[in-house]
């Protein structure tokens, strides 16, 4: 039972730190460039990041070891694009490259338009 829980708690760790390290190295970017670097410049160099190194094949240790800490951040969706697409075009040629990265990622865009509307419908913004 207590193994268990250790391997438990010790994978949480790993996913905490990856993730921070991952969101950390952002936030430090931003801060060193400003006002040239963006958020938006970020999310951008994040999901073209992720799927760059997952084509690579060097994206796949990473959520190996940090598990949802590589997996959720930015680059986790740009990985998941790729493996969509490299899966699409194994399956169904050039055409499922397009198709297979929209539908690897679906579910998690899909997610994202629904909470943020219920978000948007709940609270009201300031400023």
């Amino acid at each position: 039972m207590f193994a268990g829980a250790a391997a438990f708690l010790a994978s949480l760790l790993k996913a905490f730190v990856t993730g921070g390290i991952i969101c950390a190295f952002g936030q430090v970017v931003m801060d060193f460039t400003r006002p040239t670097v963006t958020p938006g410049h970020v999310l951008v160099g994040y999901v073209t990041a992720g799927a760059l190194l997952s084509a690579l094949g060097l994206y796949q240790p990473l959520v190996e070891l940090g598990g949802a800490g590589a997996t959720i951040p930015l680059s986790g969706f740009g990985h998941s694009l790729a493996q969509g697409a490299i899966s699409g075009a194994r399956s169904a040629g050039l055409l499922g490259a397009f198709g297979g990265g929209v539908q690897a990622t679906a579910a998690g865009i899909v997610a994202a338009v629904v909470f943020g509307y219920i978000m948007a419908v709940i609270f009201n913004p300031r400023g």
